[in-house]
């Protein structure tokens, strides 16, 4: 099969403006409605619906339909690694989102990237990670784990040996489209972000992308990776 029509149709899809506001709205995992991606866009609802009618047939998203709504998501996590991929590139604007409780700082300073943890203290965490020896980069954009990640990450609550390897396997280098360094994701950053959540150290917002630290969390980072706050 010739993969060039499919590589053209997202590429064609993505350059939208407005489309690509709809997209980086969902690069936290979650689903919202079609009202919430037509605000994001600066569009009406009826343009909105168009946009995704397209994004849907070309396989960018999933809809999930509760009653009469319907909510839409990425279809997976190859979106989202696209999308930061891209956002990479250029300097990108900040998102909109309804209703607005966070700045375009806090966005900056911490958010998810679909499924871990991104922005300034992403690749905090990650550079201490690595400063520590818990990990060790490696060829391919992944991260090694040595025998002190293993206890490391074992003593936070993660259980490393119950991971399922990914394409890039366990863990994977990130660029940070904001910061222009890399932060952890794969399997492991996934788990690592869920952990710290679990831990209540990081706060998800409701409404946007970003991500908190409670005063336990930056307790736990001062002594577990020697993170200050900011």
């Amino acid at each position: 099969m010739n993969p060039q029509p499919s590589l053209a149709t997202a590429a064609f899809l993505i350059a939208d403006p407005a489309r690509s506001l709809m997209l980086m709205q969902l690069l936290d995992g979650r689903a919202r409605p079609a009202g919430d991606l037509a605000w994001a866009a600066g569009v009406t609802a009826q343009t909105a619906s168009s946009h995704l009618g397209k994004l849907l047939a070309g396989g960018l998203l999933a809809v999930e339909t509760q009653g009469r709504h319907r909510y839409y998501r990425l279809a997976g996590c190859q979106v989202a690694l696209a999308l930061e991929s891209l956002a990479a590139i250029g300097a990108t604007g900040p998102v909109r989102s309804r209703p607005l409780t966070r700045d375009a700082r806090d966005l900056g300073f911490a958010r998810c990237c679909y499924d871990h943890l991104a922005g300034r203290l992403g690749v905090a965490v990650t550079g201490a990670l690595v400063e520590r020896g818990y990990l060790s980069p490696a060829e391919g954009q992944r991260y090694d784990l040595p025998a002190a990640g293993l206890a490391w990450f074992a003593g936070l609550g993660v259980e490393v040996h119950q991971l399922r390897p990914g394409r890039h396997g366990l863990a994977r280098a990130c660029l940070d489209w904001t910061e222009r360094e890399h932060h952890l994701a794969g399997p492991l950053g996934v788990q690592l972000m869920r952990q710290l959540c679990a831990k209540g150290w990081l706060r998800r917002s409701e409404t946007t992308r970003a991500v908190q630290v409670t005063r336990r969390g930056w307790a736990g980072l001062k002594t577990e990776l020697g993170l200050d706050p900011p």
